[in-house]
């Protein structure tokens, strides 16, 4: 099978299962760029907009579907949204980039695989001083990483018993879109589409649309749990072992 068709497939594949839990996926999209060897310094900002695409598409998705609370997602826009800024500015590149996003990977994989508490059923309000804590923490990294920080967002909701997956979902969604937004307007460089790149844009807000209908309305988590698991680690090991 062609390479190219192989990596097309790659990226829906990974924006389908991402955008089903309310996620962007630049981190899954970061990733497979890196195991098919792609330089992904000068993709960096096309993956942030295609960020924000399947993000707001999946917010739309969970909010039409009953589950958005701007509470549990305000104070932490806040704080991280001029964080994310800055750290658009400090953006690591070359082995210490691989090192800090094969780190930040593993989050999620953690979290899927049920090795963190799941979810509680008694719910408390969201602690103010925490998340705006938080949210400075995040947004940094969203920015320096290049991703929305959904991937830290959604663990921390549900872990801290702030909200249900399906809340943590819909409110990552608008957190995601927002500091890529900010941290897209932090970069300096020349924002590069062509031929590839297009049809790799294409096939991931595909997979993206149809991700976050069916995560938000029918798609039951542990299947795509354990997928997703499976592809971050296989990323997370490449970036830490073979970089």
């Amino acid at each position: 099978m062609d390479i190219s068709l192989i990596l097309a497939l790659s990226l829906f594949s990974v924006a389908f299962l991402y955008a089903s839990v309310g996620h962007g996926g630049a981190s899954g999209y970061l990733a497979v760029l890196s195991i098919f060897a792609i330089p992904v310094t000068s993709y960096k900002p096309v993956i942030l907009i295609l960020n924000i695409l399947v993000a707001g598409i999946g917010f739309i998705q969970f909010t039409k579907a009953g589950y958005f609370k701007f509470k549990l997602c305000w104070p932490f826009l806040l704080s991280s949204l001029p964080m994310a800024f800055v750290g658009s500015k400090m953006a690591v590149t070359g082995d210490v980039y691989n090192l800090i996003l094969g780190l930040a990977l593993i989050v999620p994989v953690i979290r899927l695989l049920g090795l963190l508490p799941g979810e509680k059923e008694k719910k408390v309000d969201v602690s103010l001083p925490l998340a705006l804590t938080f949210g400075v923490v995040i947004g940094f990294l969203s920015g320096m990483l290049s991703i929305g920080g959904g991937i830290f967002l959604s663990p921390l909701l549900i872990i801290m018993a702030w909200s249900t997956a399906k809340e943590a979902a819909a409110a990552s969604a608008l957190f995601i879109v927002l500091n890529s937004i900010s941290g897209l307007l932090g970069h300096s460089g020349e924002i590069r589409f062509d031929n590839e790149s297009i049809v790799w844009f294409t096939s991931a807000l595909a997979g993206g649309i149809a991700g976050s209908y069916f995560g938000s309305r029918h798609f039951g988590e542990a299947t795509v749990k354990y997928l997703l698991s499976a592809v971050l680690t296989i990323a997370s090991c490449k970036l830490l072992f073979f970089m």
